[in-house]
């Protein structure tokens, strides 16, 4: 992940060695180690290889299997021929603006009668919301369409109804746990048939496999056209953004979208996304998933945490490239900001949680709130929290009586399981096992931390709550040569579910004393060794370590071997991921 590691303790697990390590070995000609990795995710035959290494659009499901899509086609192509007005609801995050933009980008190649509509995160909150649904018939809408949301929104579903507008509803958040689903002319949704073959799709896939469902409509039994067919390929962009930005699992569809995705980068000719690249000074060609989820994504996001994210979806969108350049510079210096607002925060929370003992090992969960937070920041402030303190963290702004919260969760803890739970009290809530959203009223914020709180402690294990993490093998510092590490970077793209590999090597010294770099000298640059070789390393967030690993001749490391091109001249690199000292 080329991170920080976690500031807790970790408990390593190292994947026990397989019997046919050697054998698929032997048939594909690659190293022990990168066979032991491929069977470390399941990969374990020479055909199941070749498909992992080289995954095909081919592969992926037909979009008309998706359940729902029928209908919702049916829709669609009468609104199309009789332009009727079109309107796109979606979320404020990369996943809704990506989907918004895929279904948005195809309605307009269509000549439809379309507009969309993302709700202000601060003022409107999370999901389809009655007032806007009614502003949105009032402006002409006779078929909205929701991306990324709405698969809880029963009361809206009925405003619609009730103004005289057909619902289509796409979404990937869980269902109600009663079965119940809004009233709606057709809902798309990947977990409405348990036999369908991808149950966790990204907000974004769903929207795509709508508009490539139209686009086989309208061509029928002839040939896609082929400003049709580069659209198709450019919304492959925008679906693996959403699913790497939503830490969707990435695994079997959701790996093959995110793979042709990047790989389409290079040759988009989208204006926006050039100039999004731009401004984070990279480069297509060299696009990862490790550069949409903490690069790209964050300054997308920065639209709707700090203002709104219709910015968003017009830069994503936009055919001009004097504007593209200007909305994403102006969305460079909005992630500056929030980056600042987000440390101000993290920071006063650190302190919250010292003062009210939420860090004793006895404590399950952290629930804080403030008035003096912003809302758009919380869900990220949470995320450092679990990084720092392993717990599941939920935060709450407070503004007018009430408490807008963002939660997130570990593995193995369903978050909104347990907000369901403890729901009661709670004006609304939403979302899925890593990550959720919720509302409530001031007074009752204490009743349900402390309701959270036990919880979880009744559903406690103590395997749920130790930081730890899976180490591929352990090897030999000569092991990591550059064609290995090279040759890695094939079973990306890494996320949950398929991580970046990570490796172990014990019985390590230092070569030289270690190296404070960073602007507050926060990491630490290694030079270190072992029997077989030398290797250079680098320990984010490690500073603290220095003084031990002077006093320990020898220690282990955890580590993501990377090619490092940062002196021009590439060389293998360590991103040390812990560090034991025997």
């Amino acid at each position: 992940m080329r991170l920080a590691a976690r500031m807790q303790k970790k408990q390593w697990h190292i994947l026990p060695a397989d019997i046919f390590t050697g054998q698929l070995a032997c048939e594909l000609k690659i190293s022990p180690l990168l066979a032991q990795t491929l069977i470390n995710r399941g990969v374990k035959t020479a055909d199941e290889a070749k498909s992992f290494l080289n995954p095909k659009l081919s592969e992926l499901i037909e979009p008309e299997l998706m359940p729902g899509i029928g209908a919702a086609v049916d829709r669609v192509e009468k609104a199309i021929k009789d332009k009727e007005k079109i309107t796109i609801y979606g979320d404020y995050d990369v996943d809704g603006i990506t989907a918004v933009s895929i279904l948005l980008g195809l309605f307009r190649l269509l000549q439809a009668n379309v507009d969309y509509y993302i709700p202000h995160r601060v003022d409107e909150g999370y999901d389809l919301n009655i007032e806007a649904v009614e502003q949105l018939a009032k402006s002409g809408t006779k078929l909205l369409i929701s991306v990324d949301c709405g698969m809880t929104a029963f009361e809206s579903a009925l405003a619609a109804k009730a103004c005289g507008i057909d619902l289509i509803i796409t979404d990937h958040h869980r269902p109600s746990a009663d079965g119940k689903v809004p009233q709606a002319t057709a809902i798309v949704h990947p977990n409405l048939d348990k036999n369908y073959p991808a149950q966790t799709n990204a907000g974004a896939t769903v929207a795509f496999k709508l508009a490539w469902a139209v686009v086989n409509r309208l061509k029928g039994s002839g040939v896609t056209p082929q400003h049709l067919r580069q659209f198709l390929i450019n919304a492959t962009i925008f679906a693996a953004m959403g699913t790497i930005a939503d830490v969707i699992d990435m695994r079997g569809e959701n790996r093959i979208i995110s793979s042709f995705g990047l790989r389409a980068f290079a040759d988009s000719g989208l204006p926006g996304m050039k100039a999004l690249i731009d401004a984070a000074r990279l480069t297509s060609q060299t696009i990862d998933s490790f550069h949409i989820g903490y690069c790209l994504a964050p300054m997308l996001n920065a639209a709707g945490r700090m203002g709104h994210a219709r910015l968003a979806v017009e830069l994503l969108t936009c055919d001009n490239d004097i504007r593209a350049i200007r909305i994403a510079e102006y969305l460079k210096q909005q992630n500056k900001q929030r980056q600042i607002l987000e440390k101000k925060i993290y920071k006063l929370a650190c302190v919250m949680i010292a003062e009210q003992g939420l860090d004793h090992p006895d404590k399950k969960t952290i629930v804080l709130s403030s008035s003096d937070w912003h809302t758009g920041i919380i869900g990220i402030v949470a995320s450092r929290l679990i990084d720092k303190y392993y717990k599941p963290a939920i935060l709450f702004n407070i503004a007018n009586g009430k408490a807008q919260g963002s939660a997130r969760s570990i593995e193995g803890f369903d978050i909104l399981e347990a907000i369901t739970a403890c729901g009661s009290e709670l004006i609304s809530f939403g979302g899925h096992a890593m990550a959720a959203g919720l509302v409530i009223n001031v007074d009752k914020i204490n009743g349900f931390a402390a309701a959270f709180e036990n919880y979880a402690a009744e559903n406690w294990n103590i395997d749920e709550f130790v930081s730890k993490f899976e180490i591929d093998a352990v090897c030999k510092l000569s092991d990591l040569s550059m064609p290995f590490v090279k040759s890695l970077g094939a079973l990306g793209p890494f996320g949950r579910g398929n991580p970046s590999p990570i490796f172990a090597a014990r019985g390590v010294r230092l070569v030289a004393s270690p190296r404070r770099v960073g602007q507050d000298g926060e990491h630490l640059q290694l030079a270190l060794c072992d029997s077989s070789a030398n290797a250079r390393c680098i320990g984010f967030n490690m500073a603290h370590l220095e003084k031990k690993l002077l006093e320990n001749e020898f220690f282990n490391i955890a580590f993501e071997p990377q090619i490092d091109n940062f002196y021009g001249q590439p060389a293998v690199q360590l991103v040390l991921s812990d560090i034991q000292f025997e």
